[in-house]
C-alpha cells in the first residue's frame, strides 16, 4: 500500500512538471503567493492603521470590505482580459499595478488616500483572479484540481509569511515599511511570470469575441442550475472566511489581550495549516468528488467558529486556530468545479463575472464583523458566521452525488 502511495505521487508530480508546464505552475504559484498574501497584510495591520488615523472598528471593516469589494468588481473586467488578450499578458498587468498600488498604500498620508490606494490594489489584484484558473484549468486536463490546490496553497504560504514579517516590522519600525516591503517583490515577480507563462495559454482568446451575442452565452453558462448552486455555497463560506480573517488578529488584540506581534503570528499560524489542507482537499476533490470534502468543510467551520469565543489560553486558542483553517478547504474544490463547467470559449468571462458577484457579497463579512464588534458584540460575531457556515452546510447536501 505504500509503495502504491507513493508510486501515485511520483506520477502526479510527473504530470505536473511534464513537458514544461512546471514552469507555468510555477509563475502562476508565485504570482499568487505575493497577490494573496499582500492582501492579508491588511488585517494584520488593522491595530496599527486604527492608532494612526484614529478610526474606529466599523471604519476598520469598511477598509477591509473596500479592499475585497474592489477585487470583485474587477474580477468581470479580469475575465474579459485573460480571454481577450491572454491570460499571461492579464498577470503581467496585474503584478505591475499592484506594486504600484500598495507603493500608494504605504505612503497614505489621510483615511480617503489609504481607502483610494487600497480600492486600486484590490481592483489590480483582480486581473490575476479569473487568468490562473483558466491556466491551469488548460494545462492539466486530469489533475486540474490538484494544481489549483497547490496554487493556492502558495497563496496560504503567501498569507502564512506576509502577515507575520508585516507585524514584525510594524512592530519595530512602522506599519508602512510593512507594506512597502512587498513593492520590490512585485517586480521581481512581473519578471518571473512574464519569463515562465506565455501570453495565450488557452484557445479562448482565439475564438473571443466580446459582443452582445457572446453576453448572451456567458449568462446562459453561469445559469446553470449546479453552476449557481456551487457558487452559492461558495458565497457562504467565502463570506465566513472574509468576517474571520478581516478581524480574527484585532480580535485576539482587544478581547484576548494578545499583543501585536503575537497575534499575527496566530493569523499567520491559521495559513500555516492551510498549506496543506488546500491541496489535500483539491486532490481529494480530483478523487471523491467534490460534495463529501465539501461537508466536510462547512460542517467543521461551524463548529470550530462557535468555539472561538469560549477560548481563552493560547493552547486552546491555537487549536481553533488551526481547526479554523479547515475553511480553506473550499477553494480548490468550487473554483475547479466552475471552471470545468462554463462553456471554453466564455470560460474566463464566465467565470470573472460569478466571482465579481459572490467577491462582493462575500466581501461584506469584515463589515458585518467590525460594526457588531463596534456595537460590543465581538464575541457573538463568531455566533453569526458560524450560522453561516451551517447555510453553507445546508446547500452543499443539495449538491448532487459524484463529482
Amino acid at each position: 500500500m505504500k509503495v502504491k502511495r507513493i508510486g501515485g505521487v511520483r506520477d502526479a508530480a510527473h504530470e505536473l512538471w511534464s513537458d514544461g508546464r512546471g514552469w507555468i505552475l510555477v509563475g502562476v504559484a508565485s504570482g499568487w503567493f505575493l497577490s494573496l498574501g499582500v492582501r492579508l497584510i491588511f488585517p494584520a495591520l488593522l491595530p496599527a492603521i486604527r492608532e494612526t488615523f484614529e478610526i474606529n472598528l466599523m471604519v476598520l471593516g469598511l477598509l477591509v470590505t473596500v479592499l475585497w469589494t474592489a477585487y470583485a468588481l474587477g474580477q468581470f473586467p479580469g475575465g474579459i482580459v485573460g480571454d481577450w488578450f491572454g491570460e499571461g499578458n492579464a498577470l503581467v498587468v496585474s503584478t505591475v499595478c499592484s506594486g504600484i498600488a500598495i507603493a500608494a498604500v504605504a505612503v497614505s498620508a489621510t483615511p480617503m488616500m489609504l481607502f483610494v490606494a487600497t480600492a486600486v490594489f484590490g481592483f489590480s489584484t483582480a486581473l490575476f483572479g479569473p487568468a490562473r484558473f483558466t491556466i491551469l484549468s488548460a494545462i492539466y486536463k486530469d489533475r486540474d484540481g490538484t494544481a489549483v490546490g497547490i496554487t493556492l496553497s502558495a497563496g496560504e504560504a503567501g498569507n502564512a509569511l506576509l502577515p507575520v514579517v508585516a507585524g514584525l516590522l510594524a512592530g519595530t519600525l512602522s506599519w508602512r515599511a510593512g507594506f512597502g516591503i512587498t513593492v520590490p517583490l512585485f517586480f521581481l515577480v512581473t519578471v518571473l511570470i512574464s519569463r515562465t507563462i506565455p501570453g495565450q495559454v488557452s484557445t479562448a482568446t482565439d475564438e473571443y469575441s466580446f459582443s452582445v451575442e457572446m453576453f448572451r452565452e456567458v449568462i446562459d453558462g453561469i445559469a446553470d442550475r449546479l453552476v449557481l448552486l456551487i457558487s452559492s455555497v461558495h458565497l457562504t463560506l467565502f463570506f465566513v472566511y472574509q468576517g474571520f480573517t478581516g478581524f480574527y488578529p484585532t480580535y485576539l488584540v482587544e478581547i484576548k489581550g494578545m499583543s501585536p506581534v503575537v497575534a499575527a503570528m496566530f493569523f499567520g499560524w491559521f495559513f500555516v495549516v492551510g498549506i496543506a489542507v488546500q491541496p489535500i482537499s483539491g486532490a481529494g476533490g480530483d478523487r471523491f468528488g467534490y460534495r463529501p470534502v465539501l461537508l466536510v468543510v462547512s460542517g467543521v467551520s461551524a463548529v470550530v467558529l462557535l468555539a472561538v469565543p469560549f477560548a481563552d489560553a493560547l493552547v486552546s486558542l491555537l487549536l481553533v486556530t488551526t481547526g479554523a483553517s479547515v475553511l480553506l478547504g473550499s477553494t480548490p474544490l468550487t473554483q475547479t468545479y466552475l471552471v470545468n463547467e462554463l462553456p471554453a470559449h466564455v470560460k474566463g468571462t464566465g467565470l470573472g463575472l460569478l466571482r465579481t458577484g459572490y467577491i462582493a457579497l462575500g466581501a461584506t463579512g469584515p463589515l458585518f464583523v467590525g460594526t457588531v464588534a463596534e456595537w460590543g458584540y465581538f464575541n457573538e460575531s463568531f455566533f453569526g458566521l458560524a450560522a453561516v457556515a451551517g447555510l453553507g452546510l445546508l446547500l452543499t447536501v443539495l449538491l448532487p452525488e459524484g463529482p
